[in-house]
């Protein structure tokens, strides 16, 4: 007996889309190349009182670090704070076991900035988005 199947236009996936096709794809990426031990990463910058004004989101799996977001407020920038906090989650990753890490930024924000800590530059799409250049970039921890 065929099984009847439809693909439907879902304009704001919810919790259930997410899951299942996250779950999905999990158990896959698991099956071929085993667990990958993902692990939330953050360091925040605060003010003296506490604000947040900057940090760093990432995660580790695998022996890799991903750094998914860095931010520091723009009247603190070029003060070392940037490096600081790199350099923060990147110990805290090969604590973890990683030997490697990769990031990904636009010509508009900091490609400089994470050459000048080490990291190469292995990707670009350029005209993304427009006049710009999103930057693939990886170091060796």
């Amino acid at each position: 007996m065929d099984e009847i199947y439809s693909i439907d236009y879902v304009l704001e996936p919810g919790r259930s889309e997410w899951m299942t096709i996250g779950q999905g794809i999990g158990a896959y990426n698991a099956q071929q190349a085993g667990d990958d031990s993902s692990t939330p990463l953050c360091f925040v910058l605060r003010d003296a009182e506490g604000t947040i004004v900057g940090g760093v989101l990432g995660e580790t799996h695998y022996d890799w670090l991903y750094v998914n977001l860095m931010w520091i407020r723009a009247d603190l920038r070029d003060r070392g704070f940037g490096a600081q906090l790199l350099t923060m989650a990147e110990d805290e990753a090969r604590k973890r076991g990683a030997t490697h890490a990769y990031l990904d930024t636009f010509s508009f924000q900091a490609p400089g900035f994470y050459k000048k800590q080490g990291y190469r530059e292995f990707g670009k799409l350029e005209h993304f988005p427009g006049k710009h250049t999103r930057y693939f970039l990886c170091k060796d921890l």
